[in-house]
């Protein structure tokens, strides 16, 4: 089998995202917001998705190299054919203005000639309702609107619009110019508004980096990865989505696709770890509030993921597409959202945790602290006794998990300290009560035999999500029961390649096939706390290898080929990466450091 990537890369300025197709074709690109229909969607369906492309004319045979403006997500296609060699640079305007952020629903493409005489044919075709609405056009002196939708689409530019509307191929002899926007059209001069907000939106994203707090240790993948991580932040409500795409299959053929759109509570913890290992608060403010906020949606108890709004209900619905390389079905929406999780309760707490007791965050930042703390606390005790669906959401089976108490054991002991920073000595009891039981519970998930925590009470299962035992300081990393546990995940759930599968038992869909990247991540994490810090390098200096060309990583890779699959770019692979670089630099620099 050959090797399978995602020869994509991603441009986004926190309100939307988009990916281009090394033939500059754009793949995916949703309006208005993250988890809306397509306008562009051929990863999922070639013939619905629409096109819009700066492809050579006469589909003549060309050489395609792609890469980012250094240190930003501006986005560089360099086409080379027969007749010549050409640039499309892609990119989505954000920065400062007005005191705010700049960051309109504009989609802008600057195609230049490098070399020869190239000619180029431009093709533009938003559609609607993930394909089932075909848009119409109306012709205007310098731009065409698409209509159909809530709003107009309207594509600005200096090409000549029978050349677009034909489809017909031009001679690329200057530079030429396209804003597409959806709403809120470009009334501005064109090409000196283009390059301004070109110098603007590179100027922003190179200043965002300069503004990071990283270690030496692979700079360059780290930097990628925040940058990734940045734009899966839905700035207007602050939610972080896990993927910017859905239905990306698992694994070829597995009916393993999900819509990964929506912001998970599971990821909250390591979300925020990352901005904060990089010193980047503006981040975690914007996510505390969106969690805060979720507060009053909470009806006896959080669920395990919400979408950008806070919406509760993701009914999930399957579409009349093709799907990825036939890979059905296509769903929108996720089911998951009513199962039982019930590790979310202590992922609030540790999340909530800085607002309270690190002074860079001031008062008016720490809302209703008590109500928010007890709220999470109650629903911790409530469900001490109650079998959930764990952080991987099995669907049909319920148990009471290794990995949803280690969150209520770090849950309450994030209260208690937070308890102690507002003075609260009854929180501070009911805090402790609830570590300690959740403490008990845990210890009933080790195995004698195996030496080692199986995935929950009673089984005989080792799941990776138990490295966290090591990574958040439950299992003291360098006592014997640490090295034992690990030793017991290395030989049962890692690959000769160094991957790590979640478990390898058989779930509601089979046995997984595809190994899970973030679990990869930890076992280098793990490996750093413990002490084996060389081997923690070497781990991860193989990981990196399956990123795709521009350094952007997948949910999912497949051990024997090395292969990308599951929903892309993955935000929760790239917090993996970020973490256990962070936690290999602290070590190298401090060898004491946990």
């Amino acid at each position: 089998m050959t090797k399978h990537t995602y020869d994509m890369g991603l441009v986004g300025n926190c309100a939307f995202l988009a990916l281009i197709n090394t033939d500059t074709s754009v793949a995916w690109l949703c309006w208005p917001r993250f988890d809306s229909s397509f306008v562009f969607g051929s990863l999922l369906d070639t013939q619905k998705g629409g096109e819009f492309s700066v492809r050579p004319a006469h589909g003549a045979a060309f050489e395609s190299k792609q890469y980012y403006q250094e240190n930003t997500n501006v986005l560089r296609t360099e086409i080379t054919t027969a007749d010549g060699r050409y640039r499309v640079t892609d990119f989505a305007p954000r920065f400062e203005q007005y005191d705010r952020y700049y960051k309109p629903l504009m989609f802008i493409r600057k195609l230049e000639p490098l070399a020869g005489a190239p000619r180029v044919r431009v093709v533009c075709n938003p559609v609607g309702e993930y394909g089932r609405k075909p848009l119409t056009h109306r012709r205007s002196s310098n731009h065409i609107a698409y209509l159909g939708l809530e709003e107009e689409i309207r594509l600005t530019t200096n090409i000549a619009l029978t050349y677009v509307l034909d489809g017909e191929d031009f001679a690329l002899n200057e530079t030429k110019y396209l804003v597409l926007t959806y709403g809120a059209p470009l009334e501005a001069p064109l090409e000196s508004t283009v390059e301004r907000f070109l110098g603007a939106t590179g100027d922003y994203w190179r200043k965002w980096v300069k503004n990071m707090s990283i270690g030496n240790f692979h700079q360059d993948q780290v930097i990628r990865s925040a940058l990734a991580l940045k734009m899966h932040q839905y700035e207007d409500t602050g939610a972080i989505i896990a993927a910017t795409t859905t239905s990306l299959p698992e694994a070829p053929g597995s009916t393993r696709n999900w819509d990964y759109r929506y912001c998970w509570m599971r990821d909250t913890y390591y979300i925020l770890t990352a901005f904060n290992n990089i010193g980047h608060f503006e981040e975690m403010e914007r996510y505390f509030h969106y969690i805060a906020n979720l507060s009053g949606k909470v009806k006896g108890k959080y669920q395990p993921l919400y979408g950008i709004s806070g919406t509760t209900e993701l009914v999930e619905q399957e579409l009349d597409l093709e799907g990825y390389l036939g890979n059905q079905p296509v769903r929108i929406g996720n089911d998951a959202y009513t199962h039982v999780q019930n590790d979310v309760y202590g992922q609030v707490l540790v999340a909530l945790l800085p607002l309270y007791v690190d002074q860079r965050f001031v008062n008016r930042e720490r809302a209703n602290p008590e109500a928010l703390m007890y709220e999470a606390l109650r629903l911790i005790d409530a469900t001490m006794d109650v079998p959930d669906a764990g952080l991987w959401e099995f669907r049909n089976l319920a148990q009471y998990h290794c990995y949803t108490y280690l969150f209520h054991w770090a849950g309450s002991h994030a209260a208690r300290q937070t308890a102690r920073a507002l003075g609260n000595k009854e929180m501070e009891a009911l805090a402790t009560e609830l570590n300690e039981e959740a403490a008990r519970r845990i210890e009933q998930c080790y195995s004698e035999e195996l030496g080692a925590y199986t995935n929950a009470i009673g089984s005989p299962h080792l799941d990776a999500s138990t490295l966290q035992l090591i990574l958040m300081g439950y299992l003291d990393p360098h006592s014997d029961r640490a090295r034992r546990h690990l030793e017991a995940l290395e030989k049962e759930l890692k690959t000769p390649e160094g991957l790590f599968y979640r478990y390898r038992h058989a779930d509601d869909f089979g046995t997984p096939e595809t190994t899970f990247l973030i679990c990869s991540f930890w076992y280098v994490e793990a490996l750093a706390c413990v002490g084996r810090l060389d081997d923690a390098i070497r781990e991860f200096e193989k990981l990196i290898a399956y990123a795709n060309h521009l350094g952007l990583l997948s949910e999912d890779v497949d051990a024997k080929t090395g292969s990308q699959w599951g929903n892309f770019p993955q935000a929760y692979s790239h917090v993996g990466l970020m973490n256990a670089a962070y936690r290999i630099a602290k070590k190298l620099d401090r060898p004491n450091f946990v």
